[in-house]
């Protein structure tokens, strides 16, 4: 190892030899061409280096000092959703040929990975309704940034027609993808129960051309969409539905939305086993109609026969850049999100599908008890009427940000202030229940919001 350097194996003979054999007196000479003043002047400002022992002692002190509310205390949702996930989805996903596979480019050798990814788009393509799926995205936001590029590709609309109650950060994310390439996003509004007006974006295609209508189910507050209105309004303008879903373990509750109408299908599927873990990894998930297949992002996973006639499995219609003509590329995504994928498809298959549909009835009933037990604390209402599935929105009687400091001294985390996102909505939370919280936190929260003043 190096000198004194546990991780960096060359030593300081090892780099002078290097210098030498490159004509260079010093390493600072390698940056001779990065201007004085942009040039660090001594080292960072860091503490010495530790022990691997001091570090361990050190990480746990900090730990000790973490706030560490009980999950089943915790009721965020916004796009992150606390479920339970198998111990066999873990187990399996542990074996070394699936954890340290990368993208199957030799079927040969990779028959095992690519079967597993052609099960994963099988099973959205069962959850949507819809007719294809590709190898996955890198989660739901920038999935609908993807969908709304493929929408564009196939219309030539020159715009897209977006409700404004879509998640604030995937529409943040769609704006960043599409901020140079002369397509403007066009939000319109939402009816006094919470869900978005079909009415305002009929209006609003009317306004133009536009390449497709984005809407959210549920929708960022919670709210249930009427997906058949829309599609309507997206039909009679000539434009394409997209349908974003955060939380897809309503799709075991929820008609599909390709049934209802959509032309694509977008979300996150980290609520399929995939844990939190501090933001990251997601899984996201596209599916369309079959009309859109030589313009999804991505590649796609396909089943074909060899010459002996045995089942095998491939890549093919991959249009990213990497492996096409650049100006022929639909996508430059390339990061491998195959283990999520594969997490996914364990959890799908283990849970099932009337075991999914008991999960998302189970989800909606707590959320429904949360909803009744609130609404009934001094203080306390609900601001929206619309059908919920497993989140909501609560109006308190002081601000959100406030209620979340008093009762995350006592505990426990009760949701998101949406004045995170909305400057006016300073007394509104945004309430998530899943089968994580038991009935008795729920009927605490409901006591704890009911003290506020």
């Amino acid at each position: 190892m190096g000198d004194g350097h546990r991780y960096i194996p060359a030593s300081d003979a090892d780099r002078d030899a290097m210098l030498r054999e490159i004509g260079v007196a010093r390493i600072d000479d390698l940056f001779a061409s990065i201007p004085a003043p942009l040039r660090l002047k001594g080292p960072l400002s860091l503490s010495p280096a530790m022990s691997e022992q001091e570090l361990w002692a050190e990480m746990s002190r900090r730990a000790r000092d973490d706030r560490q509310p009980d999950p089943g205390a915790q009721f965020l949702g916004g796009g992150a959703y606390r479920h339970y996930s198998p111990a066999v989805v873990d187990h399996l996903v542990s074996r070394t040929e699936f954890y340290s596979s990368y993208t199957p480019y030799q079927p040969e050798i990779s028959q095992g990975t690519l079967q597993a990814i052609f099960e994963y788009q099988t099973l959205i393509c069962q959850l949507t309704e819809l007719e294809i799926s590709n190898a996955s995205l890198y989660d739901g936001a920038s999935a609908l940034a993807e969908a709304v590029l493929m929408a564009e590709r196939t219309t030539h609309g020159g715009r897209v027609v977006v409700s404004d109650r879509v998640h604030p950060e995937y529409l943040e994310v769609c704006r960043t993808y599409l901020a140079n390439l002369d397509l403007p996003i066009t939000t319109f509004g939402h009816r006094d129960d919470g869900s978005s007006d079909p009415e305002a974006a009929r209006r609003a295609l009317r306004e133009g051309k536009a390449s497709a209508v984005v809407v959210q189910q549920p929708n960022f507050f919670g709210c249930l969409e009427e997906i058949e209105a829309f599609a309507a309004a997206a039909r009679e303008a000539k434009a394409q539905l997209i349908v974003a879903v955060a939380e897809p373990i309503s799709l075991g509750l929820l008609k599909g939305p390709g049934r209802q109408g959509a032309d694509v299908v977008v979300g996150e599927g980290h609520s399929f086993g995939v844990p939190l873990s501090y933001g990251g990894p997601y899984l996201g998930f596209i599916a369309a109609r079959q009309s859109f297949l030589r313009n999804m992002p991505g590649r796609i996973v396909g089943e074909t026969r060899d010459v002996d006639g045995r089942r095998g499995y491939v890549l093919t219609l991959s249009t990213r850049e990497q492996h096409i003509r650049r100006e022929k590329a639909t996508s430059n995504i390339c990061t491998n999100e195959g283990l999520c994928a594969l997490m996914a498809s364990i959890f799908l298959a283990v849970v099932g599908k009337n075991g999914l549909r008991d999960l998302a009835a189970h989800n909606h009933a707590k959320s429904a008890y949360a909803r009744n037990r609130i609404a009934a604390a001094k203080g306390c209402s609900l601001p929206y009427t619309a059908p919920t599935f497993n989140e909501f929105t609560v109006r308190l009687p002081v601000p959100a940000d406030k209620a979340v400091r008093t009762l995350l001294d006592r505990g426990m985390v009760p949701g998101i202030p949406l004045s995170r996102y909305f400057p006016g909505m300073d007394r509104d939370l945004l309430v998530c229940v899943t089968e994580t919280n038991p009935r008795a936190e729920i009927d605490r929260l409901a006591d704890e919001l009911g003290r506020l003043d």
